[in-house]
């Protein structure tokens, strides 16, 4: 079940390097989701590693870590002050929240149910 875990690595960061790039042209993502150029360099970092990892390296740690940090974005977006902190410097609004959230969970079912 390695190959589960090294494949949602693959397509996670697949999509957070075509997430960290389409940032860069724009400030809402399918009109929905707050990005800016910081927000969009990290999607690039965290893209590359998970496309590295899904090709050469092992997967469950790259889910755990994306998980916890989904989580810990998706809490944090809904503390008032930290809200008002992640909107400032990374235009998170709620809809990323929520997605954040999302991934997060999806992440760490991933890490926690495909055997490693």
């Amino acid at each position: 079940m390695e190959k589960v875990q090294k494949t949602f690595a693959l397509i996670l960061g697949i999509v957070l390097v075509v997430v960290g790039v389409w940032g860069f042209f724009t400030d809402m993502i399918l009109g929905l989701f707050g990005v800016n150029a910081f927000q969009s360099v990290l999607h690039l970092i965290a893209g590359f590693f998970g496309i590295y990892i899904g090709t050469k390296g092992e997967g469950p740690g790259y889910n755990l870590t994306l998980g916890l940090i989904g989580i810990a974005l998706g809490v944090l977006g809904f503390v008032p002050v930290i809200d008002d902190l992640l909107l400032t410097l990374l235009n998170i609004n709620t809809e990323i929240t929520l997605l954040h959230l999302a991934i997060g969970v999806v992440s760490l079912s991933v890490y926690y149910t495909a055997k490693k």
